[in-house]
């Protein structure tokens, strides 16, 4: 029976309740739902990217790819992505967004399928991203 690991890259915290930033079991790669928080400092509590959906959408989308990377994936590896918005205005915004990030990561074709929902996130927060990846 192959092992479950828990992954939580040096740029995290510890995760704020009973649950691991991310778990690798064989061949499967499941990110937990992260936000826009620059990487940690130790003492200092999880402070957001910056108030703009730009700021917080690049962090977030840095923070599954440490967290990925850390199980020894890419965004390649992707197989599904989930984004959580606070606000239906931002769904144009976070595309362009989006769109642009992969581009300039070089993500291979076909791209991960994906699914965005709108949700309420703690004060401050406007974007959720967690993701599933497969390795060969």
């Amino acid at each position: 029976m192959t092992e479950k690991i828990a992954l939580t890259p040096k740029t995290h915290t510890t995760p704020p309740a009973k649950f691991s930033h991310g778990v690798k079991k064989g061949n499967i790669l499941q990110v937990a739902g992260q936000v826009g928080f620059l990487p940690a400092e130790e003492g200092k509590p999880p402070t957001p990217a910056g108030p703009t959906l730009r700021e917080q959408t690049l962090q977030t989308l840095a923070n599954v790819k440490a967290i990925l990377e850390e199980g020894g994936a890419s965004w390649d590896d992707a197989m599904m992505i989930r984004v959580y918005l606070t606000d239906v205005d931002h769904f144009a915004e976070m595309n362009e967004i989006y769109d642009t990030y992969f581009e300039e990561q070089g993500l291979t074709q076909p791209a991960p399928a994906r699914t965005t929902v709108y949700v309420g996130l703690p004060e401050g927060l406007l974007i959720e991203i967690d993701a599933l990846a497969v390795l060969d």
